[in-house]
């Protein structure tokens, strides 16, 4: 499948809104991609917004990180919008009783036992009721997506059969894929597998109808693919070859950063690290099908840490932080030299925060990639810096905040007050609203896209951070309140886009 053939500034000059949909209200526990979502794109387009972002959607594992996703390719269960399967006859009505108790925070704990269990009586239903058009569908889905969604579905069912354990502390035989233990496993499993099948086919069904939704109305989708995958995944499981790893399948060397604006100790992800050079070997063709899947789901995508494509931070096995790691160069020109000739030119937003020498905006510059600025970044008094936005050239992104920040209100609130008055003054604010403040000024710079998270357009602070980096616990939590975003707020957006050329 084909990328898009173009570049941002090919599009015409707009903005749009920050959202998971794990964010999105609603009365089960969860954001999900049911009428909730359909709602949300319907209030972009009254706010005469045009891009709608998200954070990735794979399935979750420990942390709840969409970022530590156990596929690079599948789904996240999670996001099924149950409503729909009750139109279909795959719930009833009484199946979406006593929902987890409603909050403007996911309590994971309570709403994955319940959804899941609701997920696998639709599967059981399906299996009795489903008309023969559905089940073809179904298969055609599974044809399609065999390259990938085979050995997904039997990875998942193993982390069922083992109570949720990493791959590593799997039989050995079955850790090591050989072929009679694993056809073994999957004669014995084989409902559990296709329960799995089953669930992609969903979510991917789901999605299409929204993103032909948000389509119909010009939005367009800004997807996320992390660098990394987990280690704890269905691609590491089956392409061990492609990772630095032991005999026993456990990385010799991390992933992570060092010590920069969000942590002093720098990031310890604990994410294995390619092969490069056996990557090369195949002709990247991982990574072809990777970006290829992702341009089938979104319209952009913005690549996490795209530094790591120059050169990444190499930290050892058993660190206790990142600091004793080093940077090793990696063949990111090559990859998307060869990405390119079979995709075309890419859509991509490169996520270029942080510590960036001149050759990682060399590679960003070559394929004419987006860079990403953040207005929160720019308001430092005693360093004027390249996030101030008469700075920003016309190839890039601006965000007040992205999902690692804090609000715009919690970073003024928390901001040295040197700092603090530089912001004001620079944005000629007053204090009373400088949430809009910042809004505005995003959307007046030069930079192409302008993007605002949902908990800024409410004036909300600290409370409402989507993400602490570097922290455990407590992130990935926040929701929208039924009808937060309202027809003021939309139309106030829509009046600063008409004012700066973004509708």
């Amino acid at each position: 499948m084909n990328a898009r053939d173009h570049a941002i500034t090919d599009d015409p000059r707009c903005s749009g809104v920050l959202l998971h949909p794990t964010s999105l209200p609603g009365e089960f526990g969860v954001g999900s991609l049911g009428p909730e979502a359909g709602a949300f794109v319907d209030f972009l387009a009254r706010a005469g917004q045009r891009l709608w972002q998200v954070c990735p959607l794979g399935p979750t594992g420990y942390g709840d990180s969409p970022y530590q996703g156990f596929s690079a390719f599948a789904g996240n269960p999670l996001l099924i919008g149950l409503e729909p399967l009750a139109a279909d006859g795959l719930l009833e009505e009484s199946d979406l009783s006593n929902p987890p108790p409603a909050s403007d925070r996911v309590d994971y704990g309570a709403v994955i036992p319940w959804k899941t269990d609701l997920l696998s009586r639709a599967f059981e239903r399906f299996g009795r009721h489903a008309s023969s058009v559905m089940r073809a569908r179904l298969r055609q889905f599974s044809h399609l997506q065999a390259y990938w969604l085979d050995d997904f579905a039997v990875f998942m069912a193993l982390k069922d059969a083992y109570d949720g354990k990493p791959w590593t502390e799997w039989d050995a035989k079955l850790r090591d894929r050989d072929p009679d233990a694993l056809g073994e496993f999957a004669r014995e499993h084989e409902s559990t597998i296709e329960r799995s099948r089953f669930l992609q086919w969903l979510f991917h069904t789901q999605w299409y109808s929204l993103r032909a939704q948000a389509g119909s109305y010009g939005i367009r989708i800004i997807g996320d693919l992390p660098i990394f995958v987990a280690h704890d995944s269905a691609d590491v499981w089956v392409h061990r070859e492609l990772f630095k790893l032991d005999a026993k399948g456990w990385p010799t060397v991390i992933a992570g950063v060092p010590p920069d604006y969000f942590s002093a100790n720098g990031q310890l992800w604990g994410n294995p690290i390619y092969d490069w050079e056996v990557h090369e070997r195949t002709g990247f063709s991982w990574w072809v099908d990777v970006l290829a899947s992702k341009f089938a789901l979104y319209d952009y995508v913005r690549i996490d840490h795209f530094r790591g494509f120059s050169a990444y931070w190499s930290v050892p096995a058993g660190e206790s932080t990142a600091v004793g790691g080093s940077w090793v160069p990696s063949p990111g020109r090559a990859l998307f030299e060869t990405v390119e000739r079979r995709l075309g030119r890419l859509p991509v937003i490169a996520e270029d925060l942080g510590v960036i020498t001149p050759d990682v905006v060399e590679l960003i510059e070559h394929f004419g990639f987006a860079r990403m600025k953040v207005l929160q970044f720019a308001f430092q008094a005693r360093e004027r810096n390249e996030y101030l936005p008469y700075r920003y050239e016309q190839n890039s992104i601006v965000y007040t905040g992205t999902h690692d920040n804090d609000t715009v209100l919690g970073w003024l609130a928390a901001a040295d007050s040197a700092d603090r008055a530089f912001a004001l003054a620079y944005l000629a604010s007053d204090g009373t609203e400088s949430g809009w403040d910042f809004i505005r000024g995003a959307l007046g710079s030069p930079a192409h896209f302008a993007v605002v998270p949902a908990q800024d357009l409410l004036g909300q602070g600290s409370e409402a951070r989507m993400n602490t980096p570097g922290t455990t616990g407590g992130n990935w939590q926040y929701r929208l309140r039924p009808g937060e975003l309202t027809d003021d707020i939309a139309d106030r957006l829509r009046s600063l886009c008409d004012l700066y050329g973004r509708l």
